[in-house]
């Protein structure tokens, strides 16, 4: 039976350990075990009645809670257990706080440590005030058109036109006690890359890696909502091809990327990622593109978590609301799910959604059968035909592909493995019962 998340088992004790229980006080609580094997076997422990007298002082004394310390039998052999319970406000050991997360105990440090410690206070950062900040650092033409688009999206009542910034503000919580706070700053400051140094966005245009850059984008000036629309305009100009087709007389213009899809997830990024020390970043290959921004996921959401109905968990909250309220995104905990939803509908492949070097990253693929993303693998004939073959007949094989083009096994294998390669085709089925299908 492997250790869980509230489950920890030792052989001994050693003072270190304390910090297993600081771990467990830290999160959801758990249970260590002191004369057990790292497979949950008793293997009994040394000095039981002194440790009995010794653990529940040290503990208290060290860490500054209280524990169910426990003496079991099985087979003649003793072990103990020692319960914790979770605690609201932090405890730490010997200045150093730990978290318990999944079957591991992390030391937090840095922004992680911050967001912790906030939130055992029931804050988080975008609550903070910033204390340099006043009335003259705030855009007040963003403040007009948030009311507008929050009234027309029957976020925020009529009225809502007739208030000033402040009471707006107030409403908003996003003032205490008369001070800005940094989410006030970053939604409607008139420059908050003066804050914080980070606030801004990357956008790179890549060959095949990411050491071949071809050219690059940097927004970041204004604040969050200029930064989204400045953003997606550049993208959609710049950096997303399109294709022009006809319906009728009417001109039909479609992206390689959903515009909605790329939209939230520009709004994800702005609500779930630190301000401290990396920008948002948006690197642009031939077939596909990376959202990355700084800030792990909150325990317990997982990127496989993120693909389903989930409840809503962001590191900036109040950043979120304001979105909601302004009708810039439809519910919280969903978007993720519309991104994916919007991919579908345009016949992408579902996006990959992962932790990457201490942030979350979201890449999206382009249609790997259209024009465009072929034209930039270099395919030779056969293989662009054998594509248009597959969108009619839906499969193919080895010896379907041979006769097409009169070559040999050999070539014809060379020729399917590269598109499996592009990830244009699956190879699906083994021996004679091979095909080949479009992904």
């Amino acid at each position: 039976m492997p250790e869980q998340q509230n489950i920890e088992w030792k052989q001994s004790w050693r003072d270190e350990y304390l910090q297993w229980i600081s771990g467990f006080a830290n999160s959801n609580g758990g249970v260590l075990y002191i004369g057990k094997d790292d497979i949950g076997n008793v293997v009994g422990v040394d000095k039981y009645t002194k440790l009995m007298d010794e653990l529940p002082n040290k503990i208290s004394s060290k860490l500054g809670v209280l524990c169910d310390v426990n003496l079991h039998e099985e087979n003649d052999l003793y072990y103990i257990e020692i319960i914790t319970k979770p605690y609201n406000n932090g405890i730490s050991y010997n200045g150093k706080y730990y978290y318990r997360s999944g079957s591991t105990n992390q030391e937090l440090r840095g922004n992680e440590l911050t967001e912790f410690l906030l939130r055992k206070t029931g804050r988080t950062w975008d609550s903070i005030e910033e204390e340099n900040a006043s009335f003259d650092d705030i855009n007040e033409a963003t403040v007009k058109r948030f009311v507008k688009s929050g009234i027309a999206s029957k976020r925020l009542p009529l009225e809502t036109v007739n208030l000033d910034s402040k009471t707006i503000f107030q409403n908003l919580l996003i003032m205490n006690e008369g001070k800005l706070t940094r989410s006030a700053i970053l939604l409607f400051g008139i420059q908050p890359l003066r804050f914080y140094v980070s606030s801004f966005l990357k956008i790179g245009k890549f060959g095949k890696s990411s050491s071949e850059l071809l050219s690059q984008e940097v927004v970041e000036e204004g604040n969050l909502f200029e930064q989204l629309d400045e953003t997606l305009k550049i993208l959609f100009t710049r950096f997303i091809d399109s294709s022009i087709s006809y319906k009728g007389i009417q001109r039909i213009e479609t992206y390689e990327y959903p515009y909605e899809a790329v939209r939230e997830i520009l709004l994800n990024a702005f609500t779930h990622r630190t301000y401290e020390n990396s920008p948002i970043q948006i690197s642009v290959y031939p077939d596909r593109i990376m959202f990355w921004n700084q800030g792990e996921l909150l325990n317990p959401l997982t990127p496989e978590k993120l693909k389903v109905d989930h409840k809503s968990m962001t590191r900036n909250p109040i950043i979120a609301r304001t979105f909601f309220r302004a009708g810039f995104v439809e519910s919280w905990g969903r978007g993720t799910i519309k991104i994916i939803e919007e991919c579908e509908k345009a016949g992408l492949l579902e996006p990959k959604i992962e932790e990457l070097t201490g942030g979350v990253a979201i890449t999206l693929y382009k249609n790997r059968t259209s024009p465009e993303f072929l034209s930039s693998l270099f395919l030779n004939e056969r293989q662009l035909k054998a594509i248009e073959y597959l969108k009619e007949n839906n499969q193919i094989t080895t010896g379907v592909y041979q006769n097409l083009f009169e070559i040999t096994d050999r070539t014809a294998l060379r020729d399917l493995n590269e598109l499996i390669e592009y990830r244009v085709i699956k190879k699906v089925g083994e021996k004679k019962g091979t095909k080949y299908l479009l992904i």
